[in-house]
Order: C-alpha cells, then structure tokens, then sequence
C-alpha cells in the first residue's frame, strides 16, 4: 500500500512537471473543476459559461472581454481522450429549444476543452501576436468529491460515525431495524450484505431528498457502470470483538477498503489532484428553505469540501515539486434569480458566513477564495407588487410543475447571516422570525441577438474570478 501511495505520488510529479513545462513554454491550460451537491446547477452553470464566452456580449466584467483582449474562442478536442465529453451541444439545445427544460443533471465526470485566442497588453501587446488559453472544464458530482473524506478513516471509525449520525432520523429507519436483526460477528451470507447495502443506500437516497448533505459513499447514489458490484455492496455495522474472517463484518470492511482504493483513489489521482481552480455551486435558498437543520447540513458540507482541497499558490517550483495547487476557489450560491435583486447582497453575505472558516483556512494556504450570489441562467423577471399596504419586490416566472406564470415573494432574508447560523447550530427545528419559501421555475424562452450568449446573474464576475488573471 505505501510502495503504491509513493508510486502514485511519482507519477503526479512528473505528469504535473510536464504540464507545468508545456504550458510555461508553449499554451497556458487553465483545469477548472466544477462541483456542486445535488440540484445546485451544475450542468446549466458550464453550459452558459461556454455559451457565454462564445458570445461575449454578456461578459462585460470579464477583463479581457471588456479590453477586447479576447478575440475568439473556440471549441476543441479535450486531451483527455478516456474522458465522456460535456455533451454542451445537447445541454445547450434543450434550453434554448422552443419548449426549454432544465438538462439532465451530472451523473459522473465529463470535460470539455474551450480554447481563447488572446491578445497580450501592455508592453507585450506590441511585441508578439495573440496567444491561446486552454480552459479544461471539468464536471463532476459533489457526491463524489465528498468521498475523499473517507480515505482518512478506517472502516468502524466511519461506521460509528454513521450510525451516530443517521439513528435520529425517521429516513434511517427502515435500514436500522434491518441492522438491528444483523449479527455482525456471524459468518457472511451475501443476502444479506446485499440487503444491508439496498436498505442503506435507500435511505441515503431519502436523506439527500430531505435535504441532509452527508450522504456518503457517494457513488451508492451514483453508481454508474459499478450498479450491483461488490464494492458497492457495503453498509455501516457496529463494532464487534473477534468477527472472524469469513464474517460479515470482516467482508463489509474489505469491501470498504476496496471502495477507497479502487474507487475514490482513482477519482483523485485522475481528476481531482489536477484542478487548479474551483467553483463549488450550492443551493443556498433550497438550504434555508428546508430550516435550520438543512442550512446547518450545508454549511458544515461546505466546511468538508473545502477540507478535501489542497489549496496554494501554484508557484513554478511548487508545482514541479509537490504538484498543482488549488489556486482559487468560488463558493456560488446558485438560482439568485429566485430573488428580487436587493436581496441578493444578502444571499452573498449568508454564503461568505457559511464558508467563513473553511476560507479563512484556503487564505492562510495562499490560495484565493470568494463568495457571490449568482445564476447562470436567468428565468425570471422582477416585478414590485402592492400589498397590505406594502410594496414586495418580487419575481416572476413560469412554474416547472405547472407550466404556468406566477409572481413570487419568498420572503425577506437577513441582514445579519449569524441569525440563521445561530438557530442551525443551536439545532432549531424552524426558524423563529419568518418562513422563507422557495419556487422551481422552467428555464424561459431565449430571443438572443447576435453576439450574446444566455441571460444570467454575475457570470461575468464569477468568470473574472476564476480566470480573469489568466487572460
């Protein structure tokens, strides 16, 4: 295991020394990881930010759009040919379509390459010709990136923690009357690992349905091509003294181990340790909506994913030494459309609170950090409607269950974020001062001019953000 760890550790250097060479020397590639947890907007987000930097007239606070550096950009092959292709065509075609609807969201990693023809400023500008940037976007679901926490513990450190965990809640029931039948020291009978394995991944289901963000493994709710393997045929067991070796116990934790290695191993050699910038998009209003024990589940997901970051300044040296760096990293409360504009500052300040102290730790690191309310789609309007005697900013859009139009007021959110992280650590069952709801709106129909990409809510700043310096 340590001869494979070191070998592994080799192969990153030297793969990172040759990238880090090329792109010095040649063509810049910019590798920006895209991951969110379930219903955050993923796919939407990466198909407006290629429709948007195709057609830039929407991308005003993107430096080299607003200095006209960018001359064109361009789709490529991606050089990870092993890699499914973000299917943006598909993505794109279906929002824009006569009857728009939201895509299908990420069931597993894809990329997609776009290349920037960009002219150089200052005095270099006068010295040589446009260069090209390579943006390798890579999507993958926030399941999965939530895994590498797994990779420091053992198996029955992870099952005390799951089972202290999930014994409060009604969705683990159906799972825990199961395990309370079990022997864990009997010997193995694959029903019945097969059946601990279906009870918990049902209720892992359930509970990333109510709104629980510490749904792990995370390829259980995103299986893929390894649906009804061994590797996925594990559950949580309490500890026993002496299980045996043909025990229950004793294969639930090998195939624990093979998860780690056979699965989360690979996704962070190939994919992940390559990253080096970030968003991590996040349901934020979905959050707050569901109460305090949702929004608390959030915020301490965000405190997790950041911890599986290896955050810094990819200086030339460090890269060639140690490897890449997550250089920079968004935290993008998504669906700000959902919102009247004068309370997105709000959604921005409620998401730089939540991320507070796992941001402060990415800053310390070298790396940067940010926080913004955007969507990457718009599809609503605003609108002030009279009421009570009061004025309510509200939105309008047409409803995703119904297909009809309707103005919505979600009510106000707080000017001090530490309301709503007060009552969720406190462990709140509501909110005392107000209900905050929250609407699915379809996409709208698109009338775009020449030269524009899709309408949206600071993309361009989250673009600046991510890779403004590099252009």
């Amino acid at each position: 295991m340590v001869i494979s760890s070191l070998a592994d550790s080799v192969t990153r250097s030297i793969e990172s020394m040759g990238d880090t060479i090329s792109e010095t020397l040649f063509e810049p590639v910019i590798r920006l990881g895209v991951t969110g947890l379930a219903r955050s907007g993923k796919t939407v987000f990466i198909t407006s930010l290629v429709a948007n930097l195709l057609d830039r007239g929407r991308m005003q606070r993107l430096s080299g759009v607003a200095d006209g550096r960018i001359s064109a950009a361009f789709l490529q092959p991606q050089p990870d040919v092993t890699v499914p292709r973000f299917d943006y065509e598909a993505h794109l075609a279906v929002l824009a379509g006569p009857s728009p609807h939201w895509p299908d969201s990420t069931r597993a990693v894809s990329e997609l390459r776009l290349s920037l023809r960009v002219r150089p400023d200052g005095l270099l500008g006068g010295l040589q010709g446009p260069r090209t940037v390579h943006l390798d976007i890579v999507d993958y679901p926030g399941e999965w990136l939530l895994d590498l926490g797994l990779l420091d513990k053992n198996y029955d450190i992870w099952s005390a923690e799951v089972l202290g965990r999930i014994t409060p809640r009604s969705q683990a029931k159906p799972f825990l009357d199961l395990l309370a039948n079990v022997d864990p020291a009997a010997q193995l009978e694959e029903p019945v690992a097969q059946s601990l394995a279906a009870h918990f991944t049902t209720y892992l289901q359930s509970a990333r349905d109510a709104g629980f963000y510490d749904c792990t493994p995370g390829r259980f709710l995103l299986p893929g091509d390894l649906a009804g393997s061994p590797v996925l045929t594990f559950a949580p067991l309490p500890a026993v003294a002496n299980a045996g070796r043909r025990s229950l116990r004793r294969e639930m934790e090998r195939r624990f181990e093979a998860y780690k290695s056979k699965v989360v191993k690979p996704f962070f050699r190939d994919h992940f340790a390559r990253i080096d910038r970030q968003v991590v998009l996040v349901d934020a209003l979905g959050a707050i909506h569901r109460g305090p024990q949702a929004f608390d589940g959030m915020r301490q997901a965000m405190g997790d994913i950041l911890g599986t970051f290896r955050p810094g300044r990819n200086a030339f040296l460090s890269r060639l030494l140690l490897g890449k760096r997550v250089e920079r990293i968004l935290f993008a409360a998504t669906k700000a459309d959902h919102l009247h504009h004068e309370q997105h500052a709000r959604l921005a300040a409620i998401m730089q609170a939540v991320t507070r102290d796992a941001r402060d730790r990415a800053q310390f690191a070298g790396a940067r950090t940010e926080a913004l309310a955007i969507a990457a789609l718009r599809a609503t309007t605003e609108e002030v409607i009279p009421h009570e005697g009061r004025d309510l900013p509200c939105v309008r859009g047409t409803l995703l269950d119904t297909g009809k139009p309707a103005a919505f007021y979600p009510g106000e959110l707080p000017d001090d974020p530490n309301l709503l992280l007060r009552a969720a650590r406190q462990g709140a069952d509501r909110w005392l001062d107000a209900d905050y709801g929250a609407m699915r709106f379809a996409p709208a129909r698109l009338n775009l001019k020449p030269g524009e990409g899709p309408p949206h809510i600071r993309l361009d700043r989250a673009a600046e953000f991510l890779i403004g310096d590099k252009l």
